[in-house]
C-alpha cells in the first residue's frame, strides 16, 4: 500500500501542509494547518469510483491506465511543532 504523508509547515508568513513539493493555501495559525492536513488526509483514504485515467509522464508520453476506487493509500500528518517539541 502507499503511504502519503502530509507535513505541517511554516509558510508565507502563517502556516501550511504540503504534500511532496505542493504546499496548500497558507493558514493563520498551526492549528488551522494542522486541522485542514487531518480533513485533506481523511479525504485521501476514501474508496472513489473505478475508472480510466490518462496521464503524461515525464519524458512526454502518454500511458492509459485503470485506477482502481478501493486502492486508497495510507494518509497520515506529521507536525514540525510536534517534533521539535514547541
Amino acid at each position: 500500500m502507499t503511504k502519503v504523508t502530509y507535513q505541517i509547515v511554516e509558510h508565507d508568513g502563517g502556516w501550511a501542509y504540503k504534500l511532496g513539493d505542493v504546499f496548500s493555501e497558507t493558514f493563520p495559525s498551526h492549528e488551522a494547518a494542522l486541522n485542514a492536513a487531518q480533513a485533506a488526509a481523511s479525504e485521501q483514504r476514501l474508496a472513489g469510483k473505478t475508472e480510466g485515467i490518462s496521464y503524461q509522464d515525464a519524458e512526454g508520453e502518454w500511458h492509459e491506465e485503470v485506477a482502481m476506487g478501493s486502492d486508497r493509500p495510507e494518509a497520515e500528518v506529521e507536525s514540525e511543532e510536534e517534533e521539535s517539541g514547541k
